[in-house]
């Protein structure tokens, strides 16, 4: 399997060139274009319970879709994501790792999907109350609205939120105000998030929440 990134950063999307038998497993609206001969299959993620869990409280598709290739001949599909933006391929050797609510787009068949209580302190910050948790053997496309930035932290790292992307399960996370109480306010910051541990981190250069806010300041 064969997968490159075109139009980046702002408008990446997905090339996925399937060898005769491969599979790539997609989110039910990352599809824009394929092979007239691929095959395709709808399935709840994780059961008709998973599934429901996935996408009210992890933000992500009810169903998975699954294009297959029967022939003996190369097929491509392409696949996108609903915002402009960024795209990203993390390679999974056995571990886990965490995504923000809406960023996964495909995987290939070995990589399982699932949600994970991601705590108070979580939601605070403008992360959600549940994590989506990507693990098992494969290559994992995620994408985010904006840029995507890579980090290597080890100890601390402050993130504005709602740009956090992606990060290791064993880090944690931790709201607080960016400054003091007056300067967090009228200083139109907020709260932040705290990321501690050891690990790769991804961040986006947009936040959609800001574009909502600035969207409706000049609509009224």
């Amino acid at each position: 399997m064969n997968i490159k990134i075109e139009g980046k950063p702002v408008f990446a999307h997905v090339i996925v060139e399937l060898d005769p038998g491969e599979t790539i497993v997609a989110e039910s609206d990352a599809m824009s274009s394929m092979a007239a001969d691929l095959d395709m299959k709808a399935a709840l993620n994780g059961g008709f319970f998973g599934g429901l869990a996935r996408k009210f409280f992890g933000k992500e598709s009810m169903f998975i879709n699954y294009f297959s290739n029967p022939t003996n001949q190369p097929l491509t599909i392409h696949l996108t994501q609903p915002t402009p933006g960024d795209i990203e391929i993390k390679e999974l050797n056995g571990e886990s790792y965490c995504l923000q609510q809406g960023a996964y787009i495909a995987s290939e068949p070995g990589v399982k999907l699932g949600l994970r209580w991601a705590g108070l302190g979580s939601f605070i910050g403008g992360e959600g109350l549940f994590k989506l948790v990507v693990s098992g053997t494969g290559r994992v496309i995620f994408g985010a609205y904006g840029g995507i930035i890579e980090r290597e932290i080890n100890g601390e790292y402050i993130v504005d939120s709602g740009h956090l992307v992606g990060y290791g399960p064993n880090m944690k996370l931790k709201p607080q105000l960016a400054g003091g109480i007056f300067s967090s306010i009228f200083g139109g910051e907020g709260f932040v998030t705290r990321v501690e541990g050891n690990g790769k981190i991804y961040m986006q250069t947009r936040n959609l929440a800001g574009l909502a806010s600035w969207i409706n300041r000049h609509l009224r």
